[in-house]
């Protein structure tokens, strides 16, 4: 028997998908007497059934079709039964949530799923429900679909982005031109969508064609890779559409530029960001397809496809994707929309793996051979590589905004929003300043303390908390000698409604250094901010529950991990903020740290803390 030439991704992505089809199997409610239950999947870490978890139909039917074993068709059947029952509407969309007046955008993300378990396992449903499916896919596609989606920038992108390859599906499954023009339609203006110079899809705002105050565009990474590029290369890859190729790989080169080593997507400065997982974003489908349809192009967009995969299968616990890397160390029950949304990208990579070009994991990715500063003039982001050092700066300040919320708060003000080494990884991450459930039923309340991860000075007043963290006017200087990375900053430190502190006290400057045995993280302010006040450079070094914290001396504290020993030492006295289980966990990215405070006073109005790593005693 030969094996199959991708026979690594092969194994990995079927693996991946069995997991998860045993892991929401494991949660689907079987009660026929209960049609508003009956065929749902139970989120353990939501008290709502989620909508969307019907889009769980297309992996189910593939295995079914692939494993023979009934209890998939059963699965798929049901839960396409439970939606029919519980978020159909008379317009043929279905709701995002088990509500008739709820968003049901995402209709076309139920609809694309349907489509693509009809058109590749139909013949496993018998003749009259394959074309009771057939009818009530005709009914969400000439119905809402061709109705709402006029244009591919209606809304937030990834919608008209999907629809260029949903609408070119559903034509062809359903043999209407109708559906098919409107995706030549969409398809037509993909390529206005794109930044300079580096071809990152923006989109991704409220609106979507919001200008921030720097003149900039929003863009999210982990939207764009998980959802809209998928869109874009199977639309393209399905018409041979040349063009459209060419500038698909020139912008799955830009966004590959942001994978980190470990195969994590670093959407630490996005306009979505809230919605950050580590592995890519909350509610989105899934990187794979995009990166290795296209790794005949560039062989590095299969280690991304490989490295994140691997990824996903490290934060899948018990069947289902976890929200990030330490929710089971620090306790925290996963959300099973994680797990129905890359299911669906698991089941497609499997049904196109007899058409992909080679994948595998030889070539490098851009970060791991990475040397000097890139700076990303579309977001004001600033990539760093020296010697083990991976590090993102950040000042983008297009800010997302919803009539909930206001204003959402990504890392900026020159924030250092992630800091990797090589050898123990993930060191220093971002979440927003104040975590909001922006989309309450898509998103999970943070358990314990709100504490930010993002890496910052911080002054907090009787009037109010004021930080880096807030300014949008941060100016951010870059210099490379060969040896030494420096990144300066010039702040200020403000309350969330943009407030500074009074005078010439909210002045603050943070420094960056980067050499090849150490990081320096320097702050100052001026000595009249912290003239009978208290001001702290904030450090959360990403660390999970279970590996040793020592402080040493006031000056130097020690984290114990399995590939080597993170050491912090100060000019200054550091303490490690008390917390119930030893470490703050924020939502975003899913993540654990040790909160390191090192104090800023009249005495002491710059401090600096360095970072190294030592091997670990043999």
């Amino acid at each position: 028997m030969i094996s199959h030439p991708n026979h690594y991704f092969d194994k990995l992505t079927k693996s991946l998908l069995v997991d998860w089809c045993d892991g929401m199997i494991r949660r689907q409610v079987n009660d026929p007497s209960d049609s508003s239950r009956h065929g749902a999947l139970i989120c353990p870490a939501c008290s709502h059934i989620h909508g969307r978890c019907s889009d769980a139909l297309y992996p189910f039917l593939h295995l079914a079709h692939v494993t023979g074993d009934k209890k998939y068709l059963d699965a798929a059947i049901n839960v396409y039964d439970w939606a029919e029952n519980n978020v159909s509407q008379p317009d043929g969309s279905w709701t995002n949530d088990i509500d008739p007046k709820a968003w049901r955008g995402t209709t076309i993300f139920g609809a694309i799923a349907v489509a693509e378990a009809l058109h590749y396992h139909g013949e496993v449903l018998d003749d009259e429900r394959r074309d009771a499916w057939t009818k009530r896919l005709d009914e969400a596609v000439g119905g809402y679909l061709y109705r709402d989606f006029k244009k591919i920038d209606f809304t937030n992108l990834n919608y008209g982005m999907t629809g260029v390859y949903g609408f070119h599906l559903f034509g062809r499954l359903l043999g209407n031109p109708k559906y098919t023009q409107r995706s030549e339609q969409f398809a037509k203006r993909v390529k206005e969508f794109f930044t300079q110079p580096n071809s990152l899809l923006w989109g991704e705002g409220k609106p979507n064609d919001n200008r921030s105050g720097r003149g900039l565009l929003p863009v999210d990474l982990g939207y764009n890779v998980e959802e809209s590029l998928g869109g874009v290369v199977l639309y393209a890859l399905e018409v041979d559409d040349q063009e459209m190729l060419d500038l698909a790989v020139k912008t799955l080169n830009g966004h590959l530029e942001f994978m980190l080593p470990d195969g994590a997507w670093d959407n630490s400065w996005g306009t979505r960001s809230q919605k950050w997982s580590y592995w890519g974003s909350r509610t989105s489908d899934g990187c794979q397809p995009a990166f290795s349809m296209m790794a005949g192009y560039n062989p590095a967009f299969g280690t991304a496809a490989i490295k994140n995969a691997e990824l996903l299968q490290r934060c899948t616990a018990d069947g289902l994707l976890h929200g990030g890397p330490h929710f089971v160390s620090h306790g925290v029950k996963p959300c099973i929309h994680h797990t129905f949304a890359h299911a669906k990208v698991m089941a497609l990579v499997q049904d196109k793996m007899h058409a992909m070009p080679k994948v595998d994991s030889i070539t490098p990715l851009p970060r791991q051979t990475a040397d000097g500063v890139k700076h990303f003039p579309e977001l004001d982001v600033w990539l760093a590589a020296r010697g083990p050092w991976r590090a993102t700066v950040s000042a983008y300040d297009s800010i997302y905004k919803t009539k909930k919320s206001g204003l959402l708060q990504q890392p900026t003000g020159g924030s250092l929003s992630v800091l990797y080494h090589e050898k123990v990884g993930l060191l220093l991450a971002s979440s927003m300043a104040r975590y909001e459930m922006v989309e309450p039923l898509n998103m999970q309340p943070q358990p314990g303390e709100d504490f930010p991860l993002t890496t910052r000075v911080e002054s907090r007043r009787e009037d109010g908390w004021y930080t880096n963290l807030y300014d949008l006017t941060a100016e951010v200087t870059a210099k490379d000698d060969g040896q030494k990375i420096d990144i300066q900053v010039e702040t200020s430190l403000q309350d969330e409604s943009r407030n500074k502190l009074a005078g010439d006290d909210s002045a603050c400057e943070l420094r960056y250094q980067f050499s090849g045995t150490k990081a320096i993280i320097s702050a100052s302010v001026s000595p009249q901010a912290v003239e009978g006040n208290e001001a702290t450079l904030v450090l959360p070094i990403i660390s999970p529950s279970g590996e040793e914290v020592r402080q040493v001396s006031e000056t130097r504290i020690e984290i114990v991990k399995p590939q080597g020993i993170v050491v912090v030492e100060s000019n200054a006295v550091m303490s490690i903020n008390a917390t119930e289980k030893g470490r703050v966990f924020n939502m975003v990215p899913g993540a654990e740290a040790v909160p390191i405070l090192i104090k800023l006073s009249g005495d002491k109005p710059m401090v600096y803390c360095q970072i190294s790593v030592l091997s670990l005693p043999k």
